[in-house]
């Protein structure tokens, strides 16, 4: 299952603070935040989809991640890779280095990643 971009955004701010109150929320989105009930609705959608759950103290709810950012960032690559390079590594990575017009030095260290990773699986 997807986040939608705005659900994305909220999720943003609940990794980076782990666990979080309405208020804690709201304040991490710049100015014009929005609603408290805009970011109630964005809530609720997320934990139907599971990606989110709360405790509950008193009147108050503490939301914290249920699925990781690495986890999240994964499936969705894999999915990207799946989708539109047909399931090719190969070409998404042929793709990504070609379009996203990378410097030499960014090159090089994407170069660097990959000899290592090769090192690792030869060991």
């Amino acid at each position: 299952m997807k986040l939608s971009e705005t659900e994305e955004k909220l999720m943003e701010y609940l990794w980076q603070k782990e666990k979080a109150f309405m208020k804690d929320l709201l304040e991490a989105y710049p100015d014009p935040k929005p609603a408290t009930t805009t970011v109630a609705t964005l809530l609720k959608r997320m934990i139907d989809k599971g990606f989110v759950a709360y405790r509950e103290y008193g009147n108050s709810r503490e939301y914290y991640p249920l699925v990781s950012k690495d986890d999240y960032f994964t499936k969705h690559v894999k999915g990207l890779i799946k989708n539109f390079f047909n399931n090719s590594v190969g070409q998404f990575a042929s793709f990504f280095t070609q379009q996203s017009e990378m410097s030499t030095e960014e090159l090089e260290e994407l170069k660097k990643i990959i000899d290592d990773q090769l090192q690792q699986k030869q060991q």
